[in-house]
C-alpha cells in the first residue's frame, strides 16, 4: 500500500518516424509489454499525449510527433473495507449510494482506502467487473468533496446497460449548486470545451482542443449577492459543472481549484440531488432524489442572513 503511494511515474518519450498511422497501434507496437485495450485506456485518461496535447487512440500520427507517455505506478486491486453507506435502492443490478461530502469514489495515488469503492467490495463482494480492477463496479464519478447520489453496478449486463444510457444522454443528473454572484439570465446552457489546463496538469479549463462540453442551469433562488441554481450536466466531463460556472464568472461557493473558500462551508457547495434512469432489470425509468444535507442546508441560512 505504502509502496504503491510512493512510486514515481514513468515517463517515456517517442518520436515518431512514419505518416498516417493510429496513436494506439503505434504505442502498442513500441510497448509489446502492454495490450492495445491498456493502451487505449492510458491515452483516454491523458496519460499519453501527442506533442503535449491530448489526444485520443484513432489518432493519425505525422513524422516528427513527439509521443508523451507516463506510466502511473502499478496498483493492486482494492481491499473490501466496513466502511457505512447509505444504500438509496438496491436490487440485482445496481446500487444507488448516498455518499457524502469527504468520501473518495475509487482508490488513487494518495487515497488507496477507505473509499466507496472499498465498502462497496465488502457489501458486496462479486463487484470486482469490468477491464479496470481499481474501479469495480463504477461507472461514473462524484468529486471527493461533492456529496449525493451515484449508481452502482454489479454485473457486466447492468455496466452495459447502463454506460449506454449515459452516452446517450439519457441519464437524468441534476445537481443543487451555489454561486457567488447573481447570475443572469435566470436560465441557460454553458457550452464551452473542457480539457487539461496546460498551464496547471491537476487543474481544468475551457480549451480549444478539449472535449466538447455542456452545462444547463436554472435559477432556484438568489440570497443576497449568491445564487441557488439547479444544474444539469448534458456532458460528463471532469470538473465540469466547476469549470463551466467559473468561467462564466459565478464560481462555485467553497470551491478551492476554481472559485474560493467561504466562512460558512467547509467544502464546495454541490450536492447530486436527483439521478434518473431506467432500471436494467425492467427497462422502467426511474428517478431517485437526495435532500441536501446538514452542512449546505446550514450554509444557505447562513447566506441568507449574510448582509
Amino acid at each position: 500500500m505504502t509502496t504503491t503511494a510512493k512510486a514515481k511515474i514513468k515517463t517515456l518519450q517517442l518520436i515518431v518516424h512514419t505518416t498516417d498511422v493510429r496513436l494506439d497501434k503505434y504505442v502498442a507496437e513500441a510497448l509489446p509489454q502492454f495490450s492495445r485495450n491498456r493502451i487505449q485506456k492510458l491515452i483516454e485518461q491523458e496519460y499519453i499525449l501527442v506533442n503535449e496535447q491530448r489526444a485520443k487512440p484513432s489518432q493519425r500520427l505525422n513524422d516528427n510527433d513527439k509521443i508523451t507517455i507516463k506510466l502511473p505506478p502499478p496498483t493492486h486491486p482494492p481491499i473490501a473495507e466496513s466502511v457505512p453507506l447509505t444504500i438509496i435502492y438496491e436490487d440485482k443490478d445496481i446500487i444507488v449510494i448516498d455518499k457524502p461530502a469527504g468520501l473518495v469514489v475509487h482508490p488513487a495515488p494518495g487515497h488507496s482506502n477507505h473509499t466507496l469503492v472499498n465498502a462497496l467490495l465488502a457489501h458486496c463482494p462479486s463487484l470486482a467487473i469490468g477491464n479496470d480492477l481499481m474501479r469495480p463496479g463504477i461507472i461514473h464519478r462524484l468529486d471527493k468533496d461533492t456529496s449525493g447520489l451515484i449508481v452502482i453496478v454489479k454485473n457486466d449486463y447492468a455496466r452495459q446497460y447502463l454506460v449506454d444510457q449515459f452516452k446517450s444522454h439519457a441519464v437524468t443528473k441534476g445537481y443543487l449548486v451555489l454561486v457567488e454572484g447573481r447570475l443572469s439570465p435566470e436560465q441557460g446552457m454553458i457550452e464551452a470545451p473542457i480539457g487539461r489546463d496546460p498551464h496547471n496538469r491537476k487543474r481544468m479549463a475551457i480549451v480549444e482542443t478539449g472535449k466538447e462540453a455542456s452545462t444547463q442551469y436554472k435559477v432556484k433562488k438568489y440570497l443576497n449577492n449568491y445564487t441557488l441554481l439547479e444544474v444539469t450536466p448534458i456532458t460528463g466531463r471532469t470538473h465540469q459543472i466547476r469549470v463551466h460556472l467559473a468561467a462564466i464568472g459565478y464560481p462555485v461557493v467553497g470551491d478551492l481549484t476554481y472559485g474560493a473558500k467561504s466562512p460558512y462551508v467547509k467544502r464546495q457547495f454541490i450536492h447530486a440531488y436527483c439521478l434518473g434512469f431506467c432500471l436494467p432489470s425492467t427497462n422502467e425509468y426511474q428517478e431517485f432524489t437526495s435532500l441536501l444535507p446538514p452542512d449546505l442546508k446550514q450554509a444557505l441560512k447562513l447566506f441568507t442572513h449574510s448582509a
